[in-house]
């Protein structure tokens, strides 16, 4: 099983708001995908995973908070 975590978006940049996931659990992951879009400081960011498998977890749900570096969701 692989994390897919908060990555580091800036300078300043502590958490972020989940705005939509691009996939849901159980779908099929490639390597590079943007699994999910959030928010921070008025900038949007897509995060994209580094891992190909199956989308076995999602952590948070859309509208809420994460801290950078903090998992979201796992790939196995």
């Amino acid at each position: 099983m692989k994390n897919i975590d908060v990555p580091f978006l800036g300078e300043g940049i502590t958490s972020v708001i989940l705005s939509c996931w691009y996939l849901k659990k159980g779908d099929d992951v490639c390597l590079g995908q943007d699994v999910a879009e959030v928010a921070a400081d008025k900038a949007i960011f897509n995060i994209e995973s580094e891992h190909k498998g199956r989308l076995a977890e999602i952590f948070f749900k859309e509208g809420q908070s994460a801290k950078v570096g903090e998992t979201i969701a796992i790939v196995e």
